[in-house]
C-alpha cells in the first residue's frame, strides 16, 4: 500500500511535538545542571560551615549567581579522600565570601548559561509554525473530501461538471424509439452549429426544451446524444445539486452556473430531474422552501430576465411536470416540451436492435415477437429485459439467448422472481381454479385482450399468475371493454364463490378488487359513464403539496358522493353477477382446464382457447398485427 508523505507527516505531528517539548525540557535541565557532571553528592549548608570551620575546605566553585556551589573538600569518613559535593546556599549569607578569604579558600565564580532561555524562545516559535504547517496539510487535504470544510470557501459555487467538448460516446444513432424528440432535439443540434441558417430568416435560438416523460424513456440518453452531436461545452448538473439547507446558497450556485456558461457561450446546460428546485412557489400551509424558491426565482431570472443568457441552451428532464412553476414553463424561458413517451412496437423494435448488438441471440430468438409481448416496456425496461435473459443464459451454461431465456426474463421483468413451484394440494387447486377463471372469462368476453398464459408458478407475491396481450394500436378504450376488464378482474374470486362456495373464498382477490373499485370509480367521477351523465367530478391528478387542497371547496356534494358510491357499487355488482354466470355455464372446460394446469403449471393462450372452444364458442378478436 502506497504511503504519500504528506499522509505520514499529518500522522507524525502530534508525536513530533510532544517529542520535541519532551526533549526540550529534558534539555534546558540538563544545560542547567551544575558543572554539567561533577557533583553528584549533595551536602547540607550546615555541614558545609562546620567543613569551613575545621579547615576541611580546599576550593568553593559558585554557580547560578551565589545560590549553588560546588565545594571540594576532605571527607574524615573515607579516609581523607578529596570529594566534589554540592551544596544548596541561602539567598542571603553576605558573610561567606569574607570567611572563605580569611581561611585562604579558592574561590572561582562561574556566569549563568542561558540555554534554557535560547530554547524556549525557539519553542515557543516551532510549536505556531507545526501547528500552522498541520493545519494548512488538513486543509488541502479536506479539499478532496465533499462537503469537508476545505470546501467552505466554494460553497457558493456551482457543482456543475463541465466539459469543453463532452465526449459521452452516444450520439442520435444510438438513441433509438423516439423518433419525434430525436427530431426536435436535432434541430437544437443544428441551432448551435449553424445559427446564421435560422437568423437568416429571423428566428431566434430556443432558450429551452423541457424533456418529459415517465422514468427510463431515455431523457437523460437524449441528454447525453446532444452533448455528443452538438460539439459545444456542456454543463450538466441535477437539481437537487443547487439546494442546501443554508439559504442563499442554491440562487449563488445558480449565478456561478450561468457566468461559466456566458463565458463559454455557446454552450449547453443540462439540468437533470429539474422538480427538485422548480416546484411550484407558494404551495402548501405557511409558505415553502425558502432556499428552494430562492433558487427557483434566480433560476428564472438567468434564463430570461433583464440581462438575457444569449448562446446559452438549456435543456432540463422531469417526469412530474405538473408540479413545476408555470413561471419556469412559459414561452422565454422552456420553448419547447418535448414529450419522451414509452415507445411504440417500431420504436420497441429499434430499442431492442440497439440492446442486442452485443447480446448473442439464438436463431429462433425473433426481435419482432420480443418487441410484441412488450408492450408498455419503456427503454430501460428492454434493456433489462436483454439483461436479464443474458444472465439466465450465462447461469443455464447455455452458449446463446433462447427464447426460453427471453420468455423468463419478460415474465420476471413484470412479476419478480420466479418462487417454488407449489405441491398438488387443496390450495394449488384452488389457485387454478382462480387463475383459470379470470381466463375463461378474458376468453369468452369480445371485448376483453386475448389470454397469452396461465400459469401456476409464483412470482413475486402472487401464488398464480394470468397474463393478457393488450392491443396497444387501441388509443382509446370504450365502456364495453372496461366492463368486460372488470368482469375479468372479477372472475378469480367468482371462481372460488362458485367452485368452493363463499365461506373458501380467500384473500387472493385483494388486488383484483383494488382493481376493480378504482376502474369503476374512473368510469363513474372522469368518464361519465354511469346514470349520473357526462360530467367530471374528480381530476385526474391528486394534490401532490401539503394541504394544497384543505382550503378548496369540494368538488361535489354529500349527496352526489352517496350517488358516485352507489353508481360503483351497481358497476361492480353486474360485473360480478354477469363473471360468476360464465363460471357456472362452463364448468366442465373449467374443470379440465384445472387438472391440465395442475399437471403442466403453465399453458399458453393458444392451446387454452383450443381447449375452450371445443365447449363453447369463442369469439374472434381483433389481434395485434404490427406495421413495420
Amino acid at each position: 500500500m502506497k504511503i504519500s508523505w504528506k499522509t505520514i507527516l499529518l500522522w507524525s505531528l502530534p508525536a513530533l511535538i510532544v517529542g520535541f517539548f519532551l526533549w526540550q525540557g529534558s534539555f534546558v535541565t540538563a544545560s542547567e545542571s551544575i558543572g554539567s557532571n561533577t557533583a553528584s553528592t549533595r551536602m547540607t549548608y550546615g555541614r558545609f560551615l562546620e567543613y569551613l570551620e575545621t579547615g576541611r575546605v580546599q576550593s568553593v566553585d559558585l554557580y547560578e549567581g551565589g545560590r549553588t556551589a560546588i565545594v571540594q573538600a576532605v571527607d574524615p569518613e573515607l579516609e581523607n579522600r578529596v570529594q566534589r559535593l554540592r551544596v544548596d546556599l541561602p539567598a542571603s549569607s553576605p558573610d561567606l565570601i569574607a570567611r572563605l578569604r580569611d581561611k585562604n579558600i579558592s574561590i572561582d565564580s562561574h556566569p549563568m548559561r542561558n540555554d534554557g532561555l535560547i530554547w524556549g524562545f525557539l519553542g515557543n516559535l516551532i510549536f505556531p509554525f507545526l501547528l500552522i504547517a498541520g493545519l494548512f496539510f488538513l486543509f488541502r487535504r479536506s479539499n478532496n473530501i465533499p462537503g469537508g470544510p476545505g470546501q467552505a470557501m466554494n460553497f457558493g459555487k456551482s457543482k456543475a461538471r463541465f466539459q469543453m467538448e463532452a465526449k459521452t460516446g452516444i450520439t442520435f444513432d444510438d438513441v433509438a424509439g423516439i423518433d419525434e424528440a430525436k427530431e426536435e432535439l436535432q434541430e437544437v443540434v443544428t441551432f448551435l452549429k449553424q445559427p446564421e441558417k435560422f437568423t437568416a430568416v429571423g428566428a431566434k435560438i430556443p432558450k429551452g426544451v423541457l424533456l418529459v416523460g415517465p422514468p427510463g424513456t431515455g431523457k437523460t440518453l437524449l441528454a447525453k446524444a446532444i452533448a455528443g452531436e452538438a460539439g459545444v461545452p456542456f454543463f450538466s448538473i441535477s437539481g437537487s445539486e443547487f439546494v442546501e439547507m443554508f439559504v442563499g446558497v442554491g440562487a449563488s450556485r445558480v449565478r456561478d452556473l450561468f457566468k461559466k456558461a456566458k463565458e463559454n457561450a455557446p454552450c449547453l446546460i443540462f439540468i437533470d430531474e429539474i422538480d427538485a428546485v422548480g416546484r411550484q412557489r407558494g404551495a402548501g400551509i405557511g409558505g415553502g422552501n425558502d432556499e428552494r424558491e430562492q433558487t427557483l426565482n434566480q433560476l428564472l431570472t438567468e434564463m430570461d430576465g433583464f440581462e438575457g443568457n444569449t448562446g446559452i441552451i438549456i435543456i432540463a428532464a422531469t417526469n412530474r411536470p405538473d408540479v413545476l412553476d408555470s413561471a419556469l414553463m412559459r414561452p422565454g424561458r422552456f420553448d419547447r416540451q418535448v414529450m419522451v413517451d414509452a415507445p411504440d412496437f417500431k420504436g420497441r423494435l429499434e430499442i431492442l436492435e440497439v440492446h442486442a448488438r452485443n447480446k448473442k441471440l439464438d436463431g429462433e430468438v425473433s426481435i419482432e415477437a420480443i418487441a410484441r409481448r412488450t408492450p408498455g416496456f419503456s427503454g430501460a425496461d428492454l434493456a433489462n429485459l436483454l439483461n436479464e435473459a443474458a444472465i439466465l443464459t450465462a447461469r443455464r451454461r447455455k452458449e446463446a439467448i433462447t427464447i426460453l431465456e427471453i420468455d423468463d426474463a419478460v415474465d420476471r421483468v413484470i412479476a419478480g422472481m420466479e418462487g417454488t413451484p407449489l405441491v398438488d394440494s387443496k390450495s394449488k387447486r384452488l389457485i387454478a381454479y382462480h387463475e383459470v377463471g379470470h381466463a375463461i372469462i378474458g376468453t369468452i368476453l369480445k371485448d376483453h385482450d386475448p389470454v397469452q398464459k396461465v400459469t401456476l408458478i409464483p412470482r413475486g407475491q402472487a401464488q398464480g399468475l394470468t397474463w393478457f396481450t393488450p392491443n396497444e394500436e387501441q388509443g382509446l378504450t370504450t365502456k364495453s371493454q372496461l366492463m368486460a376488464r372488470i368482469s375479468g378482474a372479477l372472475g378469480g374470486r367468482a371462481a372460488e364463490e362458485e367452485i368452493f362456495g363463499y365461506d373458501e373464498v380467500t384473500t387472493g382477490a385483494g388486488g383484483d378488487l383494488q382493481q376493480v373499485t378504482e376502474m369503476a370509480r374512473q368510469m363513474v367521477t372522469r368518464f361519465g359513464m354511469s346514470d349520473l351523465g357526462p360530467l367530471s367530478l374528480e381530476s385526474p391528478n391528486s394534490e401532490v403539496f401539503l394541504g394544497g387542497g384543505l382550503m378548496n371547496r369540494s368538488e361535489y356534494s354529500e349527496k352526489v358522493a352517496t350517488r358516485i358510491d352507489d353508481q360503483v357499487r351497481s358497476i361492480v355488482e353486474h360485473c360480478h353477477k354477469l363473471a360468476r354466470q360464465i363460471i357456472r355455464e362452463n364448468r366442465e372446460v373449467i374443470d379440465r382446464v384445472v387438472d391440465l394446469l395442475i399437471d403442466k403449471e403453465t399453458i399458453n393462450g393458444e392451446e387454452f382457447r383450443q381447449i375452450v372452444s371445443e365447449y363453447t364458442h369463442v369469439p374472434e378478436k381483433e389481434q395485434f398485427v404490427p406495421q413495420l
